[in-house]
């Protein structure tokens, strides 16, 4: 199922030619990515989060494997009482403690 990110498509409708050139892609190709025609790459779902100033985040890019790229922003969405059951599971499986 194709899944839209509703914060870049609203990012893109008032994004400048130059905030658009700091994802390192164009404006079309945000737009496949905002309507969940194609993924971001890990460098590109970076770049997104940071021209978009977080309108956009890497875990709404990336949703299925943002914590394995990103393992730090765990601890951060944890906080925030959002931790994927994924997550959960892969930290329970590490664990031998």
């Amino acid at each position: 199922m194709k899944t839209r990110i509703e914060g870049l498509l609203v990012w893109l409708k008032s994004a400048t030619d130059q905030q658009v050139a700091d994802t390192g892609t164009t404006r079309s190709y945000l737009r496949l990515i905002g309507y969940g025609h194609k993924t971001a790459s890990v460098g590109t779902a970076a770049l997104i989060e940071k021209a978009s100033n977080g309108a956009a985040t890497r875990q709404q890019l990336r949703p299925d494997d943002w914590h394995v790229m990103w393992p730090e922003l765990d601890c951060f969405h944890a906080s925030s009482g959002a931790q994927s059951t994924q997550a959960k599971s892969s930290k329970t499986a590490s664990y031998r403690g």
